[in-house]
C-alpha cells in the first residue's frame, strides 16, 4: 500500500507543478486518484503524510521553485552505477525535483539500495526502499514479488 500512496504524492507534486497552483480543489484532485484506482484510505494516507511533511517548506515548493539545493546534482559512483539501474536512479531524481525526499533522504536511500545484496536494484525495488523510507517502516519489506533480504532492516 505505501508504494501506492508514493504513486499519488508523485502525481499529487506533478500536478501541482504543471499547474502552478496551490491545491485549492483537493476533492477534484481527489476524484481523478479514485478514477485512477487508487482507495480514499490511499488519497486520505497521502495527503496527510504530504501536509504533515511539508507544512514547514510546503509554500516554498508550491512556489514551484524546484529543488531545494537548485545547483547541486548527486552523481552516482561507479559502484552505485553497477548497482542502481538508470530507472531508479531517474525515480529517485524525479522525487527529489518534486521535493518529496532531501538530499540526505536521498543518500539514505541510496545506501539502503547499496545494501540490499542485489546485483541490480530495479525500480521496482527503488519504490519499496523509498516507500519504506518515507513511512518510516521498520523490518524488512514484505513483498511477494520482492526479495527479502535480512540486511534491508530500515533503522
Amino acid at each position: 500500500m505505501n508504494e501506492k500512496v508514493v504513486e499519488i504524492l508523485v502525481y499529487i507534486m506533478q500536478e501541482i507543478k504543471s499547474t502552478k497552483q496551490e491545491i485549492g480543489d483537493l476533492e477534484l484532485l481527489s476524484k481523478d486518484l479514485i478514477g485512477k484506482g487508487y482507495t480514499n484510505h490511499e488519497i486520505s494516507h497521502a495527503f496527510s503524510w504530504l501536509f504533515d511533511r511539508m507544512k514547514d517548506n510546503f509554500t516554498e515548493i508550491m512556489k514551484n521553485k524546484g529543488p531545494i539545493s537548485p545547483h547541486s546534482f548527486r552523481v552516482l559512483h561507479e559502484v552505485e552505477k553497477m548497482i542502481i539501474t538508470p530507472a531508479a536512479y531517474g525515480y529517485l531524481i524525479q522525487l527529489k525535483e518534486l521535493g518529496l525526499i532531501s538530499d540526505p533522504e536521498m543518500e539514505q536511500i541510496i545506501e539502503k539500495a547499496l545494501m540490499l545484496g542485489t546485483n541490480q536494484v530495479s525500480i521496482d525495488d527503488m519504490k519499496a526502499i523509498v516507500a519504506s523510507s518515507l513511512f518510516n517502516l521498520d523490518g524488512p519489506i514484505d513483498n511477494s514479488n520482492q526479495f527479502t533480504n535480512p540486511l534491508y532492516q530500515i533503522h
